[in-house]
Formats: structure tokens, C-alpha cells, sequence
């Protein structure tokens, strides 16, 4: 994914880095066979896949949804590799005008697959290009201005559309109708994490043993992208005070060194779950509120910490706003007040819950 901050704050960030690309660029699958993890999914993209190919036709438009780091723009190489055509890569911020846009799909050939990265952050103007390009294969271009304007509609090869987002609920609704299989990606099992892992390390010609591997996976918040990162710190680790060997007892001192504990969480994951828990009672708070209490966008709680929490069940959503489960109060080590629940003071009037 693209990253207008090229280097994250945070390890645990599943947010691309440009020390990222790197390692995810040699790891990287070119088939679906080798790709790790996300077993019902590639059940389904593999038959779509074959259909698309026994008809001879240009593959169904896809859309990836679900957090960062999980290999949603590995997925659209994997395809393309497995159709056989190039793969055209853009972003929705970088397709500014719908004159981009048009350039993009003319130099298009049949079955080429364009990947729009972040596709919910698409422009309305160059959206209305797509829809037509998209269902109907034509391009709609006005050419003058005033009463001398003449609409020319162009004829496109069939081609591909790959969407990727975080945020499924910002896509409008035309545009997701478009799209003819929608599949969300789920953080990953501990097993497929440590494969990755131990794949990585031999890439990096890391010497690493299995519990090694499964601490730094279980750390992970499985999440690909953040344990090929954690790995490379962990090696940083094994090299100066290690002998360079990745040991459990290695990967275990690096990553409290970190501050990464052992579910994965950083200082401010315990950070806004010490705000619900400490300052609102448990909740339910607003998540504005909560950000507005640690000093962070909204925004960044609700992408990259909350998908996770949640995962673990540390959080729950309601109309009213975030509340901390038991389970958040066991990990915090917080003892839990039974006639939590009652209305919290918040920072401002309202209890957003989106």
C-alpha cells in the first residue's frame, strides 16, 4: 500500500516503508500456489481465475478489502502472473484528474489488469470515467467547450480492474456495484505467519530456529508486512548481541527491547486502551474523544490500531461509542469496576462509533 509517511513511527505499523520493499519484493509469490495463508480466499480466486481462463476472457473485476500489510497488491501480481498479462499499478490519490485516468485506460491491452491501490480515495470526476470503462468498456471523452462540445466515446480492449481498500465503507456504492467479486483479507493464523517468517529469513540468510520464528510471528499481529519488518530488527539484535543466530531467547530480548509484548501490542495500542479503561471507565467513548485523550488522529486509531483490538477482542463497537472488554482489563492488568457502564464524560459532545 501507499504511505504519504515513508517511514513509520511505529514497528508494528502495517503501513508500507520504503525499507519495506525491499525483502516483501524478494518473498514475494508469483503463483497462487506459494502464496501463504488466506486459504478460502485463493480457494475462490483460483476458480474465478480458471473460469476466466477456460472462456478465453478478461478476468472479472476484483476488490480486496481489509487492513493493511496483508498482501492485497501481492494478491494483484499473483493474478496477473497466474492470466498472464501485465499489471498496470496506480493509487486513487495519484489519479488526480480524469484526464489521468483516460491516459491510464488507453494504453491498456485486452486482458492487462489495472491494480488501483487505496480505490476508495478515488475523485467523484474520476469515478464517473470509470464507471462506463468499467462495465461497458468504452471511454467517454468531451472534446471542446461551450455549444461546440461533442461527446466521443472510445471503444476499450476488455481489461481487469483490481481494487484494494482499508476502508470498504467509504466506497460508494456504483462503484462497488462494479465489481464483480469482492474478497476481504483476514489477518493471518500463527502457522502461516512462521512460514513466512522462516521463508524470510533464509532470503536475509538468517540463521533461525522454529521457536524463534513463532515468537517473532506471534508478535506480528498477523500481519505479513510487520513480521518481515520485526524480523529485520530482530536480526540487527541477533548480529550485534547474538552471535547472529535468531533464538527464541534473542527474538524474546529484541522485541521487549522494542516494547512489542507478547500479543503484538505497542506502547500505543496500550495507550488508547489505557484511555478507555483509565480515563472513560471502559466506555463506551467516542473514538474522536479517544483520540483527542492520547493526542492522535482518529483516523490512525481506527485503521491501524483498532482492526487488530478488535481481532483480539479487546475492543467492541457500539452506537454509543468504544467499550474496553474483560478481557482488555485482564491484559492491562487493570482490575475491571463492576458498575462500569455508566454515561462517561467525554472532550467533546459527541460519542462518534464510526
Amino acid at each position: 500500500m501507499l504511505d504519504d509517511n515513508p517511514t513509520p513511527k511505529r514497528q508494528i505499523s502495517p503501513k508500507k516503508s520504503s525499507d519495506d520493499q525491499g525483502l516483501e519484493g524478494l518473498i514475494r509469490p508469483q503463483k497462487l500456489a506459494e502464496f501463504i495463508g488466506q486459504e478460502r480466499l485463493k480457494s475462490n480466486l483460483s476458480i474465478l481465475i480458471e473460469a476466466a481462463q477456460v472462456r478465453g476472457e478478461a478476468l472479472d473485476h476484483v476488490l480486496f478489502h481489509g487492513p493493511p500489510g496483508l498482501g492485497k497488491t501481492t494478491l494483484a501480481h499473483v493474478v496477473g502472473n497466474e492470466m498472464n498479462v501485465n499489471v498496470r499499478i496506480t493509487a486513487g490519490p495519484a489519479v488526480e484528474r480524469a484526464g489521468d485516468l483516460a491516459a491510464i485506460l488507453t494504453n491498456l491491452r485486452a486482458g492487462d489488469i489495472l491494480f488501483i491501490d487505496e480505490v476508495h480515495r478515488l475523485g467523484r470526476a474520476v469515478e464517473e470515467i470509470l464507471y462506463p470503462a468499467m462495465e461497458d468498456f468504452v471511454l467517454d471523452i468531451i472534446v471542446g467547450k461551450g455549444p461546440g462540445a461533442k461527446n466521443v466515446r472510445l471503444k476499450l480492449p476488455h481489461f481487469t480492474v483490481i481494487g484494494a481498500t482499508t476502508r470498504l465503507a467509504m466506497l460508494t456504492s456504483p462503484l462497488r456495484a462494479r465489481f464483480g467479486a469482492s474478497y476481504r483479507m483476514d489477518f493471518y493464523e500463527q502457522p502461516a505467519m512462521e512460514t513466512i517468517v522462516t521463508r524470510g529469513a533464509g532470503i536475509l540468510g538468517v540463521s533461525i530456529e522454529d521457536e524463534g520464528a513463532a515468537e517473532i510471528a506471534r508478535r506480528a499481529r498477523g500481519t505479513p508486512r510487520v513480521a518481515l519488518r520485526l524480523l529485520r530488527r530482530v536480526r540487527d539484535y541477533a548480529q550485534v548481541r547474538a552471535e547472529g543466530d535468531i533464538t527464541w531467547e534473542t527474538a524474546m530480548a529484541a522485541l521487549d527491547l522494542l516494547e512489542i509484548d507478547n500479543l503484538g501490542l505497542d506502547d500505543l495500542d496500550r495507550r488508547v486502551l489505557s484511555a478507555i479503561i483509565e480515563k472513560f471507565g471502559g466506555g463506551p467513548v467516542g473514538l474522536d474523544t479517544i483520540g483527542a485523550s492520547i493526542s492522535e488522529e482518529s483516523d490512525t486509531i481506527m485503521d491501524v490500531v483498532e482492526p487488530y483490538l478488535l481481532q483480539l477482542g479487546f475492543l467492541e463497537r457500539t452506537a454509543r461509542g468504544r467499550i474496553a472488554t474483560p478481557h482488555a482489563f485482564e491484559h492491562m492488568g487493570i482490575p475491571m469496576d463492576p458498575n462500569r457502564g455508566a454515561n462517561q464524560p467525554t472532550l467533546f459532545g459527541d460519542n462518534n462509533s464510526e
